[in-house]
């Protein structure tokens, strides 16, 4: 059997084995149980990700405002997510929507409490369960009409809040970095590129292992894996009903164009469509179809994307948005629900067909 082979006969192996619930209070069986963090190690090896040295596909979920949640609601979706195959989040530390700041940080990139400790919390849950997460920063001026904060405010304030964050998560290996959220899109959010280059070399200074990326769609790949040093692109693609059937072409364009430019790295798909936002409203059928041609494309991982219910007054349910009141799996609609019955076994069938 070939290296290939090898490989994805590893990962399908990988995503048939799913955590069984525990009872509440209880350790999952199967969960490595131990207090010291590092017992999860997040790895690339070439186009792929690695799991404690093993190649592994990421099958995530958004939860980006998982700070708000309590730890019983984290708890219980957590043993939800491992239950049908998902072993990753992406998860903000700079999040403010719905009047409430929920950030790790403060406008001035220093430590925010309780949401500060809640992250290294959740790093040292998942790094127990054998999950990873991603920690998503973003620039800017917060949500339209929300005046609650959150997002960085200027370059300063970026850099106290990387040297916070990595320094305070340094013993954990179970996450990455997200620099700058769609760092590209000129409006508050953007980052020139060589703010970007400064933020990596300063991850690089405090934690020389840490994998960091920055989500946008480059069209030249030298930029990101070149002259900022990006260890991975996360694209985020366009929203509309095409979009699922072009999936697999656009993973192997940006592979193909990463080996012209001299370096090859994971295509992790960490934020793609969803439902309530839009005119176009993908079903369950869409996201699978998304999935299924990022695997067969050659992509490193995907998220079951989520939000709030854009077209109502109170943008109930609000998903990963807000998770105050109601956890994520609670929020979740019968055609998402039909995703996350499906998606670990699209992904190993998938996987077994590229054989």
């Amino acid at each position: 059997m070939n290296a290939a082979k090898v490989f994805l006969l590893s990962v399908v192996m990988a995503l048939s084995w799913t955590a069984p619930v525990a009872a509440a209070g209880e350790t999952p069986t199967g969960a490595i149980q131990t207090g010291a963090p590092g017992t999860t190690v997040l790895g690339i090896e070439g186009t792929r990700f690695t799991l404690n040295g093993k190649p592994t596909f990421l099958l995530g979920l958004s939860y980006y405002a998982g700070l708000s949640a309590s730890e019983e609601f984290i708890r219980r979706d957590l043993d939800d997510a491992q239950r049908h195959g998902f072993n990753w989040l992406r998860v903000w530390a700079t999040w403010g929507m719905f009047d409430t700041n929920v950030s790790a940080v403060d406008d001035e990139g220093r430590p925010r409490e309780p949401f500060y400790g809640r992250l290294k919390w959740l790093l040292a849950e998942c790094d127990r369960r054998g999950m990873v997460i991603d920690v998503t920063l973003t620039r800017g001026a917060g949500a339209p009409g929300n005046a609650a904060g959150g997002p960085i405010p200027n370059f300063q304030a970026h850099q106290r809040t990387v040297e916070t964050l990595v320094t305070a998560l340094k013993p954990y290996r179970n996450w990455y970095l997200d620099l700058a959220n769609e760092r590209d899109v000129r409006d508050a959010r953007y980052v020139p590129v060589d703010e970007l280059k400064t933020l990596r070399e300063q991850v690089r200074r405090l934690d020389p292992q840490r994998l960091v990326t920055a989500s946008y769609m480059p069209e030249d790949m030298r930029e990101p894996l070149r002259t900022i040093g990006l260890d991975f692109i996360t694209p985020h693609r366009e929203r509309h009903a095409q979009s699922p059937g072009q999936t697999e072409a656009h993973t192997r364009a940006c592979l193909a164009a990463m080996k012209e430019a001299g370096r090859v790295a994971p295509v992790h798909y960490q934020e793609p469509f969803r439902r309530a936002y839009g005119d176009w409203e993908p079903v369950a059928a869409d996201f699978l179809a998304d999935l299924r041609g990022a695997v067969a494309g050659g992509a490193a991982g995907w998220c079951l994307h989520n939000g709030q219910q854009a077209n109502a007054p109170d943008k109930q349910p609000r998903r990963s948005f807000d998770m105050r009141e109601r956890r994520l799996f609670d929020q979740l609609d019968a055609e998402e629900r039909q995703v996350v019955e499906a998606a670990a076994k699209v992904v190993s069938q998938a996987l077994a067909r590229a054989q």
